[in-house]
């Protein structure tokens, strides 16, 4: 069986077609750069676009970069302000006219790689983190998501914690890779103490490079980067609408 995933972030649009039991795309991507200012009827462009050029007919997963509770976008820390309260099921499946599952852009990297990927069969706490233009967060507990953490915005001195060790932050404030890791530590150090997870998934645009900064980071808990790395939140994105 296939479904269509697309992966909404703050600085592009990608999707493609995935294979769900193998949970591999089965065309190249697409990704197009998310509009700016990224408003709901903008974004939704883009989406149907997406699935457009696929010619794609049947379930569809979309991925957003905040609260998502019934399909409806709570929180937009990283986009258009419109966002709060918008139905973005219904949005997106007038854009695609095809059914739609939303979901919150980390938790989707993290049903990828807790099917397929770096924590496929682990027991316990697991968190998947995806370093971009802010910080997501997926927390399982033996292999149940629970759903919308939002770890990126937990306080580390005084600030959001992505505004310190997101991707952007490292390239806003031209860290060096080991500088940068000096901060991530940090974070994963104050996540650890708060949920003594067994292993932490480092995902995101920069988990294929993670040999340029994870040899700097020291925590007690395991660490690992995402298998499907960039692909994971498409490849989750299409699992949530397995059902659909």
């Amino acid at each position: 069986m296939r479904a269509l995933g697309i992966d909404i972030g703050g600085s592009g649009i990608k999707g493609a077609p995935v294979d769900l039991e193998r949970g591999e795309l089965t065309e190249e991507r697409l990704r197009i750069p998310t509009p700016a200012p990224a408003t709901p009827e903008a974004v939704a462009e883009v989406v149907g676009r997406i699935a457009g050029h696929f010619s794609w007919s049947g379930p569809v997963g979309v991925t957003f970069p905040g609260v998502v509770l019934d399909g409806i976008t709570m929180t937009a820390a990283n986009m258009n302000p419109g966002w709060v309260g918008v139905d973005a099921r219904t949005l997106f499946a007038a854009a695609t006219g095809d059914p739609v599952a939303v979901l919150n852009d980390a938790d989707a990297a993290g049903l990828a790689e807790v099917a397929v990927g770096a924590a496929k069969g682990e027991a316990g706490v697991v968190l998947m983190l995806t370093f971009g233009t802010g910080i997501g967060s997926a927390l399982f507990a033996d292999g149940r998501l629970v759903p919308n953490t939002e770890l990126g915005h937990l306080e580390i001195r005084g600030k959001d914690a992505e505004k310190r060790a997101s991707d952007h932050a490292r390239e806003h404030h031209d860290l060096s890779w080991e500088e940068w890791a000096g901060r991530v530590e940090e974070y994963l150090r104050h996540v650890e103490m708060l949920f003594s997870p067994s292993l932490i998934v480092i995902g995101g645009g920069v988990s294929k490079k993670a040999d340029k900064f994870l040899p700097h980071v020291s925590v007690r808990t395991r660490l690992v980067p995402a298998v499907l790395r960039n692909e994971a939140g498409i490849v989750g994105a299409a699992m949530a609408a397995a059902d659909l």
